[in-house]
């Protein structure tokens, strides 16, 4: 798609980019989300070609989003990176310190996390497919990414442990396997290997790999093991290479699924499926496990990130007893 169809010169320029980001492997919504930040800032400066602007440009476009249109500090680091990768790397002039750059303001919040037996609720209302998917992020403390992303031999049911894929940051991982999701998982493989069987006596079954794994297993594309665990009921055509292939679940089908499970249960929380990552590692540090093996199964790369639990734990008084209370 020709995102800026004033220039021929700057669609060359996002197409440039996404070879880059395919060349590193990036995720899809990477290339998504960056094309559609350089869009933006190239817009912003009346189609200014971005080899012709600098360090103020820059300032001036972030500015605007934090001062103008009042993004999250989130935001404004994202569109801030978009930029970083167009001049680092395909312009091939470094970004200066932005010393005038306005800061979006990020607000300090604690994680929402449910109760145990609020989070044992809301599963009991989820089946099939899903309640195993949120079982997962619950039961693992997977990102709601991470658990779509799964693929049948990141299952280890010997050792009761899941190899987590190019996490945040492109690292690997393993976490636990809950034990008493086994048997259900179990059956739905056997459910996925009839799907797979089916798309391969109809000419399809290739799924999407690696870039790396791609090129030396060339032939591993339809093996049943790289199969995602959680595919989508119908196939469609892969925006990169053209592939027909089954991708997988939706994000967004699971948080409607949620929203509808707590309404029913009438939980005044805002709970969306990463609330039950939340979960998982509150409910750990409760249960007294140790904050350096937290970190290490949610893939923090820093244990200052898996902290903000503990504050949580402490919340509603540092575990002082109210005066109320007697």
């Amino acid at each position: 798609m020709n995102l800026i169809s004033e220039d021929m010169g700057k669609s060359k320029l996002l197409e440039s980019i996404r070879t880059e980001i395919r060349r590193r492997n990036y995720s899809y919504n990477t290339e998504k989300t960056y094309c559609g930040w350089v869009v933006q800032f190239v817009r912003y400066h009346h189609l200014k070609h971005p080899s012709k602007m600098g360090e103020k440009e820059i300032t001036d476009f972030l500015n605007h989003l934090a001062v103008d249109r009042n993004v999250a500090a989130s935001t404004q680091n994202q569109a801030l990176s978009a930029l970083v990768f167009l001049y680092e790397h395909i312009i091939k002039k470094p970004v200066p310190i932005l010393d005038k750059l306005k800061r979006a303001k990020k607000p300090s919040r604690l994680p929402v996390v449910l109760s145990e037996k609020e989070a044992r609720k809301v599963l009991g209302e989820m089946d099939g497919v899903w309640k195993l998917l949120l079982g997962l992020i619950y039961g693992s403390g997977l990102r709601v990414s991470e658990a779509l992303r799964i693929r049948i031999l990141d299952l280890d049911f010997d050792y009761k442990q899941l190899m987590v894929r190019s996490g945040k940051g492109l690292q690997d991982r393993i976490t636990v396997l809950p034990e008493s999701i086994i048997p259900d998982l179990k059956r739905h493989i056997l459910k996925v290997k009839k799907l797979h069987d089916d798309d391969l006596a109809k000419g399809y079954g290739q799924t999407l790999l690696p870039k790396a794994l791609a090129v030396k297993y060339p032939k591993a594309d339809r093996l049943f093991k790289w199969q995602y665990l959680f595919p989508a009921s119908s196939r469609q055509h892969d925006p990169r290479s053209g592939i027909r292939h089954r991708y997988h679940l939706s994000a967004s089908e699971l948080r409607v699924r949620v929203k509808q499970a707590v309404q029913k249960h009438g939980i005044q929380k805002h709970v969306t499926p990463h609330v039950f990552r939340h979960s998982f590692a509150t409910h750990l540090l409760t249960s007294g496990y140790d904050i350096r093996t937290v970190q290490e199964l949610l893939g923090h790369k820093s244990v200052k990130t898996t902290m903000i639990y503990t504050h949580v734990l402490n919340k509603g008084g540092k575990g002082v007893k109210s005066p109320l209370d007697g």
